[in-house]
């Protein structure tokens, strides 16, 4: 499911367009609504012309739309044992069937509406049977005959024409015919995406990413429009830590908050991995004083302190707690210089002083 937006607003106050479409049979249809519609109103739409003609879905495929990601929409379907799946933000490929079918519905409107835009409501229902009477190029088949098992008639049906084809009204003669003919469709169906999978895989090599991995992420200008405001914007950001893998193309990244208010989930098309190279280990055996910290050294045996440096690159949130690290001991540091005797400040400086001077002449 998807919407189609920017329409002129008819007489009833309608400006969108409710697009549902089934994967399998291809089967369209086209529902008139607001682009202000609430979830629920979206949730009666749904019900009222798609659930009494074909039932509970299994599953649907969405973008993340606020009314698809809203608690109410999760929790009815929940109720159904509907499995909700959505898309990955600023990646239509997902929802592709509904993406196709938007094309589609345009052409039609603007070959059915005249010059009176408004009129596109009314023209609706003319291109909902018009797109499922149509041949479709996976199946072979129509949406109406892999639904049905029969095309419905036309003006051109209804003419004086011969019929070479006689229709068998056994029942149960035309329950394996519709048998036979799912299969077939079904077998198209895989066929066809086997072959676009072939060439859409042609020249792409498979990249898989482990829970850990460093990646750095590819700044879209439409996802991410504050960040690519100027040509000399970076294309890049990162590095950030791969978090979860939802599959091998969705990835849930740690990325820090304010980075540009879009969902952590991202295809592995915006992703890319991270090479880090590990610096040479450094003899420890001596170490020096740390000046900061009486009777300490520099060798680190915590490693959840935030100024451990660790052989791994570092995030931005570890970096902002390195800095607030780094300014308490700052504070620490000069509240210990202030509690020191007064004899000792004077020597500290009457020292000071003598080393200036020894310089100057």
């Amino acid at each position: 499911m998807d919407f189609v937006l920017g329409l002129p607003r008819t007489q009833k106050g309608n400006d969108s367009i409710f697009v549902v479409v089934d994967r399998f049979s291809k089967m369209a249809h086209f529902i008139p609504c607001k682009k202000t519609s609430d979830v629920h109103h979206v949730a009666d739409l749904f019900f009222d012309h798609i659930v009494k003609l074909h039932g509970i879905p299994r599953t649907i495929v969405s973008d993340r739309d606020v009314k698809f990601l809203s608690g109410f929409w999760r929790s009815l379907w929940s109720k159904f044992g509907t499995k909700l799946l959505f898309s990955t933000t600023a990646h239509p490929q997902t929802d592709g069937q509904t993406e196709v079918v938007n094309r589609t519905l345009g052409s039609l409107l603007r070959t059915l509406v005249s010059k009176n835009k408004k009129s596109w409501e009314s023209c609706l229902p003319i291109a909902e049977f018009a797109y499922n009477r149509t041949s479709h190029s996976t199946t072979q088949n129509s949406p109406f005959y892999v639904v049905y098992g029969f095309n419905p008639l036309t003006p051109l049906d209804l003419s004086a024409l011969p019929l070479q084809i006689t229709l068998d009204l056994d029942a149960e003669t035309r329950a394996q015919k519709i048998k036979e003919l799912h299969e077939t469709v079904r077998l198209r169906i895989e066929k066809t995406n086997e072959h676009n999978a072939r060439v859409a895989n042609k020249h792409k090599k498979e990249v898989i990413l482990q829970l850990g991995d460093f990646v750095w992420i590819h700044i879209r200008k439409e996802r991410h429009p504050l960040k690519r405001g100027s040509k000399l914007d970076d294309r890049a950001d990162g590095p950030f830590q791969v978090l979860q893998r939802l599959n091998n193309n969705s990835y849930i990244i740690d990325i820090p908050d304010g980075f540009g208010g879009t969902s952590a989930t991202f295809n592995i098309k915006d992703l890319k991995l991270y090479n880090y190279h590990e610096p040479p280990q450094r003899d420890t055996s001596d170490s020096r004083t740390n000046p900061f910290q009486l009777g300490g050294t520099d060798v680190a045996t915590n490693r959840h302190d935030p100024l451990v440096q660790v052989n791994r690159p570092l995030t931005r949130a570890q970096r902002r707690r390195m800095d607030a690290a780094l300014n308490s001991l700052v504070v620490e540091t000069f509240e210990r210089e202030n509690s020191l005797p007064l004899s000792f400040k004077l020597f500290n400086k009457l020292n000071m002083e003598g080393r200036e001077n020894n310089t100057t002449t």
